[in-house]
């Protein structure tokens, strides 16, 4: 279970990625977000942020809606 939960759908690029960033900001690290897009490029828009800021994927499904398991580092 998360420690934070997300809803970004039917927002488009960039801004579920701006909403987690924002959010983030309010967590302790090692903290999780729980984040839900409908935006088709959210999955290459948060692996590529994740991998900017060095939080952690923990794990995506993809989908109609997606969902992405971000951890604070």
């Amino acid at each position: 279970m998360a420690d934070q939960t997300l809803n970004c759908n039917n927002l488009n690029c960039p801004m579920p990625i701006v909403q987690i960033g924002k959010t983030i900001k309010t967590l302790k690290t090692g903290n999780t977000i729980e984040v839900t897009a409908t935006d088709p490029a959210f999955e290459a828009d948060v692996r590529a942020w994740t991998k900017k800021t060095g939080h952690e994927l923990v794990s995506f499904s993809d989908g109609e809606i997606k969902t992405a398991l971000i951890e604070k580092k």
